[in-house]
């Protein structure tokens, strides 16, 4: 079986960091799992952890007014899940579902907030590594919405 730090290392948003900083993060960090079809989190509740995917999907979600669930996007195999337990008000901006079977590594935001506020070093590196992932998305939701609203309409 391999161990945390080793998982961890072999993540795209975590690779290349120093052994110092995953063994910090490994101890913020447990296995998990969801079952299909089960809540991982619900927009606007506190967002006290996220999650790195090592098996199976989850789908951010949002509600919609009269349609229910939309999903804005679906994570696999070494995606991260959620930034929000990096920026204050610490609240999920979305719902996330796994929509199968789905191992995680789960990270305590709180602590690891608390070991970057002592490691300035490690805060910056998180930090570097989330934004690039938060600006991914982001142009992942821009070419979304383009394909929703950006066609001509006709008539």
């Amino acid at each position: 079986m391999r161990g945390l730090e080793e998982l961890i290392a072999d993540s795209p948003v975590f690779a290349g960091l120093p052994e110092r900083h995953l063994a910090v993060i490994a101890g913020c960090a447990h296995n998990d799992h969801f079952a299909a079809g089960a809540r991982v989190f619900d927009e606007g509740e506190p967002a006290d952890r996220f999650f790195l995917i090592r098996k199976g999907a989850i789908a951010l979600e949002t509600h919609a007014p009269g349609r229910g669930a939309l999903v804005i996007e679906t994570l696999h195999r070494g995606d991260v899940v959620g930034w929000s337990w990096l920026f204050e008000p610490y609240r999920w901006q979305f719902d996330g579902r796994a929509r199968e079977t789905t191992r995680v590594v789960s990270f305590d935001g709180a602590c690891l907030r608390g070991k970057c506020d002592s490691d300035h070093e490690l805060g910056y590196q998180l930090m570097r590594r989330f934004a690039a992932s938060l600006i991914e998305r982001l142009q992942a939701t821009r070419l979304q919405l383009l394909d929703v609203y950006g066609h001509e309409r006709l008539g």
